[in-house]
């Protein structure tokens, strides 16, 4: 979602507006502010860019996004591939990490062996989520 925000924002004003309604949105559905800037500053690093975004140099890297190649989706095989959802809380950042170590542990010699997990995140139904998904 950053990523677009740098690629549709023309201005770095209207950058900051979009990146903060998204740390709003992220924040009602509880994920932690460090966690945000975390994955804020991940984008930033895979785009090459080592500085803040500031008024005189946003045009210059926002250009560099726009100039980069778009990476293609790599198609799914469904018949060797299994979708893991967990709901997302504090303590299970360490989950994916772990979950793979199990897999290899128990099914790496395995025929199984051949069905790639992939790991996803539900987020917690509540109230508050419910208000801001529903307009």
């Amino acid at each position: 979602m950053l990523l677009r925000a740098i690629r549709y924002c023309s201005s770095f004003q209207v950058y900051i507006d979009e990146r903060e309604k998204l740390r709003m949105a992220l924040l009602l559905i509880k994920y932690p502010n460090k966690f945000i800037d975390e994955q804020f500053n991940n984008v930033l690093i895979k785009l090459n860019i080592d500085q803040s975004l500031n008024n005189i140099n946003y045009n210059i890297f926002r250009q560099q996004v726009i100039n980069a190649p778009i990476k293609e989706k790599v198609p799914v095989d469904y018949r060797k591939t299994i979708f893991v959802h967990f709901t997302y809380c504090s303590s299970m950042r360490t989950f994916p990490v772990k979950f793979h170590a199990l897999w290899n542990k128990y099914f790496g010699g395995s025929l199984i062996n051949e069905v790639l997990p992939i790991l996803g995140t539900r987020n917690v139904k509540n109230l508050q989520r419910q208000l801001t998904v529903t307009r």
